[in-house]
């Protein structure tokens, strides 16, 4: 009998893995918010940042051997449908193998480093889809593997309409045929997951105001600002790898003295706004924190259009 075997009955070498990163004490983090909607801190990274670190192997039992078929670390960038949680698409797949088939004898510390990594996409955690990268060491057995993952954080930069932005603009009555009671406005999140006929949508509402109150008259205005900051908003994201979207809209609602309602949606663009500068790939893309200061807004006009019943 193999100390595999011995393992798969209870009485063999096991033994714990820990991955460290390299700049894992001075790394900024990032909140995320997990699938049971609760907010966690990941290292976060950017696109075109190398991930490189440590990964301890620590044998549980001083003494005894461990049998293995390989030791390998692999970077995963993943996309899972919860509605498909059986079937994983992995858009990004890279791996080092740190050690060949053989035996450790006692704990042992194997480095690693991915150059460079691309990441297309941003971390996201929604209510049917989530997209997530992650670090996985895996010592391979013949009976039962023994593996850890680490995940990490990633966004994309833009430095253009951002996510704590202002959105100013008026809303035009060009023509008022009806007694309106009062009207609302509202910022709308569409998640849509699947392709084809199986495409499902679901709708948030994010916020929602009164901004006016009595019938208005031809030809007057209403102006609106809606401040973005302090809500949970991601960046817009248009059929992330054939399998999501993620859009936003301004949502307005006119309700007159019957109860009925009118509304006009105007698809809104978000982005992140850029805190650092990045250098060169030949620099090893050396980030530098450095505030970006000044802001771009969005006007909307919109005009009320009536809802079928």
């Amino acid at each position: 009998i193999t100390d595999t075997d011995m393992s798969f009955f209870g009485f063999g070498q096991s033994a714990e893995i820990d991955i460290v990163l390299n700049d894992a004490e001075t790394r900024k983090k990032a909140e995320h918010k997990t699938e049971d909607g609760k907010k966690d801190k990941y290292l976060l990274f950017y696109d075109g940042e190398t991930v490189g670190g440590k990964v301890n192997v620590t044998l549980k039992t001083p003494g005894k051997r461990l049998e293995h078929n390989g030791i390998k670390i692999e970077f995963v960038g993943q996309i899972e449908l919860y509605y498909d949680r059986g079937n994983h698409h992995e858009f990004v797949s890279l791996v080092k193998d740190l050690a060949r088939a053989g035996e450790l004898s006692q704990s042992q510390t194997f480095d690693f480093e991915f150059t460079h990594v691309e990441k297309p996409y941003e971390s996201y955690t929604g209510q049917n889809v989530k997209l997530r990268y992650f670090l996985r060491a895996t010592i391979s057995r013949r009976l039962n593997d023994i593996s850890k993952e680490m995940d990490i954080v990633y966004i994309i930069i833009y430095n253009l309409y951002h996510l704590r932005d202002v959105i100013v603009g008026k809303i035009y009555f060009l023509l008022v045929r009806i007694k309106i009671k009062h009207m609302e406005i509202g910022i709308i999140k569409r998640e849509s997951t699947g392709t084809g006929p199986s495409v499902y949508h679901e709708n948030d509402t994010i916020a929602k105001y009164e901004i006016m109150d009595g019938a208005p008259v031809r030809g007057e205005s209403i102006p609106i600002r809606l401040f973005l900051a302090g809500y949970e908003l991601t960046p817009t994201m248009r059929d992330v790898n054939k399998k999501f979207s993620v859009r936003y809209y301004l949502n307005l609602v006119l309700i007159d003295e019957e109860e009925r309602r009118y509304f006009k949606q105007q698809e809104i663009t978000l982005w992140r706004k850029g805190d650092i500068v990045r250098r060169s790939m030949s620099q090893q893309a050396t980030i530098a924190a450095q505030r970006y200061e000044g802001s771009n807004s969005e006007t909307v006009s919109a005009q009320a259009k009536e809802e079928s019943n």
